[in-house]
């Protein structure tokens, strides 16, 4: 572990400030970004257990704009010696890319800021034998739980060094987030399940601590899907959980405000700012600031400070997320939304805390007020249509409702599909119930993965689950 800012990008700040004045003479920006990332993970499972890498990220990715068009140039090999060759294939791309179309991309001048952020672990650094004895510890746990065959742990340790320099910014970050994952495997009459649970906080102890009360809970939950039925198709009343209001945010109105989709026309939401979209019981927000998850920086890849976005007020969408590119091309103030796979791939816009805010509505009166219909929670995936708003969103599980009572049936999978307005607007009920939800990666189309968390209330809406042939 690390521990601190990286000591790698310390000591290449020198070089990253002689490059950044010579390029200043012969371009209108330039901004540069040194990253020093690494995440290590501890497994265990009935079987086995191992200490590994999961990922790791070093090297810089240098921006500069000229004439209305910006290029970049990414290298993992910065010193002083290397320091012609870079500023000659940086001159060279420019060339190559002043042949293009003209974007007329002009970015706001930048506000003057010298500022280093950290988030350390609270409490005691854990060594990986302390971690895998309570993995193991855990694990052990799931071998008295009736019909689980199969169970395993893991722990991961993320690790986030950046630098950022341009002609008015000198920023440093780290922070570092720890955060475990359990299952289960239940089998019964040739018929086997698998069930998940998460646990994060900025603390490994507390992490590490947290993981065995849920084991009850993923092993009965197991169980439960050995019996789960079918839903049977149609439009229903149902109350969503909140990892499944957050997988509605995340699809419906994450990927559908992302601002680079604006500049290409290729998202509805471009033409309902300021217009309703939802109910006037829905309040929506995006943002590294917006809450501590694990999408939680201090500044994004453009060197734009973290930011709490609110997208929607009330029903009214208000406005999207951007990176630097999409903001200066649609003459908007970027939100702090630019991110990168890797310091060798493009920046977009990307969201990070995805959720609905809370209400004043009990759970137990959102239950009580449906006639038939389900809670629905655990998410497994989804996918959003931007420029149509049309969503799909699969949760793990369903509990029947029926006459206001859970009657202890549970269905599954459920399939949510349907026009992202009409979802929304049918929303009667949001419960003063909050959860954030931080396990999860997210895609740009198919590739370019981040880390991003989502949630927020319980919500009542109708739905339609299944395909209707109406």
């Amino acid at each position: 572990m690390q521990k601190s800012f990286s000591k790698y990008l310390k000591s290449k700040k020198p070089v990253m400030a002689v490059l950044l004045d010579r390029l200043q003479d012969k371009y209108e920006h330039v901004g540069i970004l040194g990253t020093d990332t690494m995440a290590s993970v501890c497994y265990v499972d009935y079987h086995s257990s191992n200490v590994g890498e999961a990922s790791d990220d070093c090297g810089f990715v240098i921006k500069v704009v000229h004439d209305g068009i910006y290029s970049e140039y990414a290298t993992n090999e910065l010193t002083m010696r290397r320091l012609d060759k870079i500023e000659e294939k940086i001159d060279e791309l420019v060339k190559a890319n002043m042949k293009t179309k003209k974007v007329g991309l002009k970015l706001a001048e930048e506000e003057k800021l010298t500022q280093s952020f950290s988030r350390r672990n609270k409490g005691k650094y854990l060594s990986e034998e302390e971690i895998i004895a309570g993995l193991k510890e855990t694990v052990d746990l799931f071998k008295q739980e009736e019909k689980i065959v199969h169970a395993g742990a893991r722990f991961v340790v993320e690790e986030v060094s950046k630098v950022y320099l341009s002609k008015n910014k000198d920023l440093e970050q780290y922070y570092f987030f720890p955060s475990a994952f359990i299952y289960s495997v239940a089998a019964d009459q040739g018929k086997t399940q698998m069930f998940y649970n998460s646990v994060d906080d900025i603390s490994m102890s507390k992490v590490l601590k947290a993981l065995p009360k849920k084991v009850k809970e993923t092993a009965s939950v197991a169980r439960e899907l050995l019996v789960a039925e079918n839903p049977e198709p149609g439009i229903y009343d149902v109350i969503t959980a909140p990892s499944i209001s957050g997988l509605i945010a995340h699809e419906a109105f994450g990927h559908g405000v992302e601002m680079d989709q604006f500049v290409k026309d290729r998202a509805l939401g471009k033409e309902y700012i300021n217009k309703p979209v939802a109910s006037n019981l829905v309040s929506m927000r995006d943002g590294a600031a917006s809450c501590f998850a694990i999408a939680s920086y201090f500044f994004d890849d453009d060197g734009v400070l973290a930011q709490n976005t609110l997208v929607i007020d009330k029903g009214i969408l208000k406005q999207g997320i951007s990176d630097i590119n999409a903001a200066s091309q649609l003459g908007t103030k970027p939100t702090g939304n630019g991110r990168r796979q890797a310091y060798d791939h493009k920046t977009y816009t990307r969201m990070t805390n995805t959720f609905f805010e809370p209400g004043k509505d009990k759970l137990k009166d959102m239950i009580k007020s449906i006639e038939y219909g389900y809670l629905i929670d655990v998410t497994n995936n989804g996918m959003e249509d931007p420029k149509n708003w049309q969503i799909q969103c699969t949760a793990t599980i369903g509990r029947e409702i029926k006459n206001g009572k859970l009657t202890g049936k549970v269905v599954s999978p459920i399939i949510m599909s349907g026009y992202v307005i009409d979802l929304l607007k049918s929303i009667s009920a949001v419960s003063d119930d909050f959860k954030i939800n931080s396990g999860g990666s997210c895609g740009k189309g198919y590739k370019e993965w981040v880390r991003v968390s989502d949630g927020g209330p319980y919500m009542k809406a109708k739905v339609k689950i299944g395909w209707l042939n109406a």
